[in-house]
């Protein structure tokens, strides 16, 4: 009969060294799993605004555009009441 091949005791302490530990690994793997569980649920879901999209430019939005209710007209002259 053959005996099975035994390790040195050097060899197996190196070994478990560069193993994480089942906890450290438990956690990554969760963290894994929550991620991509909540991207699927998010891409089922949809936009969350589908009208809005950024402009690209990143340039200010023009003065009294659509946008910018209450902010708009030209610089320096006021409507309404007096002062």
């Amino acid at each position: 009969m053959a005996q099975p091949q035994q390790f040195p005791a050097g060899v197996y302490l190196s070994l478990r060294r560069c193993v994480p530990p089942p906890a450290l690994t438990g956690f990554v793997v969760l963290l894994g799993l929550m991620f991509c569980l909540s991207y699927v649920i998010g891409a089922a879901a949809g936009p969350v605004a589908p009208g809005m999209h950024s402009s690209g430019t990143g340039a200010a939005p023009e003065v009294g555009s659509p946008g910018r209710h209450g902010h708009g007209g030209s610089g320096g002259t006021q409507t309404g009441g007096a002062r």
